[in-house]
């Protein structure tokens, strides 16, 4: 009995004892994950098992998103994950998402699956019109998005119709310009098969490139009024704080660096910003709910972190990171290197191999030829022997008759006609048998004649015979030659001796010298891509020229307008930040 008691306390003890859990969904930009926490998980925990279950070491971009009442909220680091305005219904999801953007992103985003993921949200969020992209960069945009997920362009693969399922290009391009699909395809297809040659992540890496030049590229809008009540809209993003007109999302009416910001605060609902210049008096502003207020802090310290961090000296983790990113791109332009080599050799061979293939049917078809040659020329001096063989026995049974017709001859001369009438009989008789004997003679030399004829008919047949045999046995040995070149040449691309040496001498240990030549390479690649980029706004205006005449102008959009009206004037993300000036310690008015 009292054991029994004593095992079910023991077991009500691991009970209680056994830590409580519950299931959290996690979506990330192209796959779910669920795991299982425990109650007493904080927010910190939970993200760090999702970076480490992505390979992810640039977590300071990054959060976990969630929704409360129709509002945007990310999960607090020092907070216990249930003790946010979550919903209790499992599983609890959350959103990996970029929280906060890179100024430059191919100097700051080091990880391959960083890139990756920013790329599948700035993707996304074109294409959802979060962020306004003109026409012209959209069909750019969408041909490194093509070339990041079908690799290089081939006529024979990449047929017509094959991005007839894509969503390429936003809604708002498609609508605006009267272009069928097939158009549209077929000018991403031109430019996708200028990208020959680049991998995934430097396909994605270029579209990032151009997606940061984007006015909304980065920023993060809220519904703001100032003191008079006027609605505004204010922008957090990697450079700063901007005010906006409700109206206008691309250019801010005026711009605050964080350089130049001394403090932010916010009591209740009131916002402020005080200037580090103290001659210029603070911005404040009212949002309408206090979790806003929240969140535009929490992004406006962020934002200021990043952009403190990235103008001082990168952390050992990060120089870590970097050294181990340049050695792991050096690696793989190496391998794509030797890839490249090996491809090549078996094309070659490749073609080789079909060389000798077409010539060793071409020889095939001169034997094929020469045998049958050879059997008409056979049956030819056979038909031409029986013929000669039947003329001599002709012009013997001729000679024998001629004989014949002779000895006829000399017995009728040999009797003696005594009347005159049997000598004219006779005469005449003697006569009729010297004509026959003398056409039996020409008959019998031109049947010799023949004869003749016939047999040197036969010695010609029997010489063009023996050199179809000759010419028929030369093929015949050129064709054995050439069997072993062929299959020596088909191994080629799969056994590739040479590479073989080739891949077991290389080494990944680099010296000095590499780091520098590979800093020489560099620097021209940054020539090569100033080069490049010039050319690619001269592309982009040929194509912005190409399809203007067929705009419908009745569809543009507010920010069609806008955007057309900064390039007219030359604006562009970066050079139409307005500082706030000096004005007299009034408060500035927008």
């Amino acid at each position: 009995m009292a054991g029994a008691i004593a095992s079910r306390m023991s077991f009500s003890s691991l009970k209680r004892k056994q830590p409580k859990t519950f299931t959290v969904r996690i979506v990330t930009m192209d796959a779910e994950m669920e795991f299982s926490c425990e109650v007493k998980w904080k927010g910190k925990d939970l993200f760090d098992l999702v970076c480490r279950t992505l390979g992810l070491r640039e977590t300071w971009f990054f959060g976990l998103q969630y929704t409360i009442k129709d509002t945007v909220a990310w999960l607090k680091m020092d907070k216990k994950v249930l003790d946010h305005d979550v919903p209790t219904e499992e599983p609890v999801t959350f959103h990996f998402l970029a929280k906060f953007y890179p100024e430059n992103a191919e100097e700051e985003l080091v990880q391959e699956i960083t890139q990756h993921l920013f790329f599948l949200q700035v993707k996304k969020q074109i294409l959802d019109e979060k962020i306004y992209c003109p026409p012209e960069a959209s069909v750019l945009l969408a041909s490194y998005a093509v070339q990041a997920k079908y690799g290089d362009y081939d006529p024979n693969v990449h047929k017509r119709g094959f991005l007839a399922q894509e969503e390429l290009l936003p809604k708002r391009v498609i609508n605006l310009y009267q272009m069928t699909p097939e158009m549209w395809e077929e000018r991403i297809t031109a430019w996708y098969a200028e990208h020959r040659g680049r991998a995934r992540d430097e396909a994605e890496m270029e579209y990032l490139k151009i997606a940061q030049d984007l006015e909304m590229y980065g920023v993060n809008y809220f519904a703001i009024r100032n003191k008079k009540g006027t609605e505004l809209l204010l922008g957090v993003d990697a450079l700063g704080l901007h005010i906006y007109d409700p109206d206008n999302r691309l250019t801010p009416k005026i711009s605050f660096p964080w350089n130049e910001i001394r403090n932010i605060s916010y009591s209740d609902k009131e916002f402020t910003i005080k200037p580090l210049d103290k001659k210029i008096d603070v911005f404040k502003f009212n949002s309408s709910k206090l979790r806003v207020n929240k969140l535009i802090l929490q992004l406006c310290i962020g934002n200021h972190d990043l952009f403190m961090r990235r103008r001082k000296a990168d952390s050992l983790e990060v120089q870590q990171m970097k050294a181990q990113a340049r050695e792991e791109k050096a690696r793989k332009q190496m391998e794509r290197q030797r890839l490249a080599r090996e491809k090549q050799m078996r094309e070659e061979a490749e073609r080789t191999r079909d060389e000798l293939e077409r010539r060793l049917m071409q020889l095939k078809e001169e034997a094929t030829m020469a045998n049958e040659a050879l059997m008409r020329s056979e049956e030819t001096a056979d038909l031409l022997a029986e013929k000669a063989q039947i003329t001599e026995e002709e012009a013997k049974l001729l000679a024998q008759k001629a004989a014949e017709a002779e000895q006829e001859m000399q017995r009728i001369k040999a009797t003696a006609i005594r009347t005159e009438e049997e000598k004219r009989l006779m005469e005449q008789k003697v006569l009729e048998a010297e004509m026959l004997a003398l056409k039996m003679a020409e008959e019998s030399e031109r049947r010799a004649k023949e004869a003749d004829q016939l047999k040197q008919d036969l010695q010609e047949a029997r010489e063009s015979e023996r050199r179809a045999k000759q010419k028929l046995l030369e093929i015949t040995s050129k064709s054995s030659y050439t069997q072993p070149m062929n299959s020596s040449t088909t191994a080629l691309p799969t056994d590739l001796p040479s590479f073989n040496l080739i891949s077991e001498s290389l080494s990944f240990d680099f010296k000095d010298t590499d780091m520098k030549r590979l800093s020489m390479e560099i620097e021209k690649e940054k020539v090569e891509y100033m080069e490049k980029s010039k050319h690619l706004q001269e592309q982009l205006n040929e194509l912005k020229t190409e399809i203007e005449a067929l705009k419908l102008k009745e569809r543009e959009t507010a920010l069609d307008i806008l955007h057309n009206e900064n390039a007219s004037r030359g604006n562009s993300k970066h050079n139409t930040i307005k500082k706030p000036q000096a004005q007299g310690r009034r408060p500035i008015c927008i």
